[in-house]
């Protein structure tokens, strides 16, 4: 369980990397929202469907407030 909090830091790390490149390219809302789900889908293998929309949702609104 030691090597536990280093993953949570690692992938929080990859999150806001992502969201700090998604933010600096101009996409459409819809090809973000791609953008996101396939970066998801790379980083956490085994994701449910139902999982990773509601990340990709969460993750795209948070995108949209800070614009």
């Amino acid at each position: 369980m030691k090597g536990f909090p280093i993953v949570i830091a690692a992938l929080g790390g990859a999150l806001v990397g992502a969201a700090a490149a998604l933010l600096l390219a101009p996409r459409t809302g819809s090809e973000t929202r791609d953008a996101i789900k396939d970066f998801i889908r790379s980083h956490i293998p085994g994701i449910k469907d139902k999982e990773l929309e509601s990340l990709a949702d969460q993750i795209a609104e948070e995108i949209k407030e800070v614009k």
